[in-house]
Protein backbone atom coordinates (compact mmCIF):
# COMPACT_ATOMS: atom_id res chain seq x y z
CA UNK A 1 0.00 0.00 0.00
CA UNK A 2 1.34 3.43 -0.87
CA UNK A 3 0.93 6.62 1.11
CA UNK A 4 -1.81 8.01 -1.15
CA UNK A 5 -3.94 4.89 -0.73
CA UNK A 6 -3.27 4.87 3.01
CA UNK A 7 -4.26 8.54 3.23
CA UNK A 8 -7.56 7.84 1.47
CA UNK A 9 -8.36 4.91 3.74
CA UNK A 10 -7.49 6.89 6.86
CA UNK A 11 -9.66 9.80 5.70
CA UNK A 12 -12.67 7.49 5.34
CA UNK A 13 -12.13 6.02 8.79
CA UNK A 14 -11.54 9.40 10.40
CA UNK A 15 -14.57 10.92 8.68
CA UNK A 16 -16.76 8.11 9.93
CA UNK A 17 -15.29 8.58 13.43
CA UNK A 18 -16.31 12.25 13.39
CA UNK A 19 -19.80 11.43 12.16
CA UNK A 20 -20.41 8.72 14.75
CA UNK A 21 -19.19 10.92 17.61
CA UNK A 22 -20.91 14.01 16.21
CA UNK A 23 -18.11 16.53 15.84
CA UNK A 24 -16.57 18.53 13.01
CA UNK A 25 -13.03 17.66 12.01
CA UNK A 26 -11.93 21.21 11.27
CA UNK A 27 -8.28 22.19 10.67
CA UNK A 28 -7.73 22.77 14.39
CA UNK A 29 -9.04 19.29 15.21
CA UNK A 30 -6.41 17.60 13.03
CA UNK A 31 -3.54 19.40 14.77
CA UNK A 32 -5.01 18.99 18.25
CA UNK A 33 -5.64 15.30 17.65
CA UNK A 34 -2.03 14.85 16.54
CA UNK A 35 -0.89 16.59 19.73
CA UNK A 36 -3.13 14.31 21.79
CA UNK A 37 -1.61 11.24 20.15
CA UNK A 38 1.95 12.51 20.71
CA UNK A 39 1.02 12.89 24.38
CA UNK A 40 -0.22 9.30 24.46
CA UNK A 41 3.00 8.13 22.79
CA UNK A 42 4.97 10.02 25.43
CA UNK A 43 3.00 8.37 28.23
CA UNK A 44 3.49 4.94 26.65
CA UNK A 45 7.22 5.67 26.28
CA UNK A 46 7.49 6.59 29.95
CA UNK A 47 5.76 3.33 30.90
CA UNK A 48 7.89 1.35 28.46
CA UNK A 49 11.10 2.76 29.93
CA UNK A 50 9.97 2.26 33.54
CA UNK A 51 9.54 5.96 34.33
CA UNK A 52 5.77 5.89 34.83
CA UNK A 53 3.33 3.68 36.69
CA UNK A 54 2.42 0.46 34.92
CA UNK A 55 -1.26 0.91 35.87
CA UNK A 56 -1.56 -2.85 36.25
CA UNK A 57 -0.40 -3.60 32.71
CA UNK A 58 2.03 -6.40 31.97
CA UNK A 59 5.35 -5.69 30.27
CA UNK A 60 3.95 -7.13 27.05
CA UNK A 61 0.86 -4.92 27.22
CA UNK A 62 3.02 -1.87 27.85
CA UNK A 63 5.26 -2.73 24.87
CA UNK A 64 2.24 -3.34 22.63
CA UNK A 65 0.66 -0.04 23.63
CA UNK A 66 3.95 1.77 22.99
CA UNK A 67 4.17 0.26 19.51
CA UNK A 68 0.53 1.02 18.69
CA UNK A 69 0.90 4.66 19.69
CA UNK A 70 3.43 5.08 16.87
CA UNK A 71 0.67 4.07 14.45
CA UNK A 72 -1.72 6.61 16.00
CA UNK A 73 0.81 9.43 15.68
CA UNK A 74 1.73 8.46 12.12
CA UNK A 75 -1.90 8.18 10.99
CA UNK A 76 -2.86 11.51 12.55
CA UNK A 77 0.16 13.14 10.91
CA UNK A 78 -0.90 11.73 7.53
CA UNK A 79 -4.42 13.09 8.08
CA UNK A 80 -3.12 16.53 9.06
CA UNK A 81 -0.90 16.62 5.97
CA UNK A 82 -3.85 15.58 3.80
CA UNK A 83 -6.01 18.32 5.32
CA UNK A 84 -3.42 20.89 4.25
CA UNK A 85 -2.67 19.38 0.82
CA UNK A 86 0.89 18.42 1.77
CA UNK A 87 2.45 15.89 -0.57
CA UNK A 88 4.35 13.92 2.06
CA UNK A 89 6.43 11.76 -0.32
CA UNK A 90 7.53 14.89 -2.18
CA UNK A 91 8.38 16.78 1.00
CA UNK A 92 10.27 13.80 2.44
CA UNK A 93 12.27 13.67 -0.77
CA UNK A 94 13.00 17.40 -0.59
CA UNK A 95 13.75 17.62 3.13
CA UNK A 96 15.42 14.27 3.88
CA UNK A 97 16.28 12.13 0.90
CA UNK A 98 17.85 14.93 -1.10
CA UNK A 99 20.77 14.69 1.33
CA UNK A 100 21.57 11.06 0.59
CA UNK A 101 24.98 10.24 -0.88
Amino acid sequence: MDLVELSERLEKLSGRYGEVLGFERDPDWFLLKLQEEVGELTQAYLQHTGRARSKGLSGEQIRDTFHQEFADVFCQLVLLARQHDVDLPREIERKWLAHES
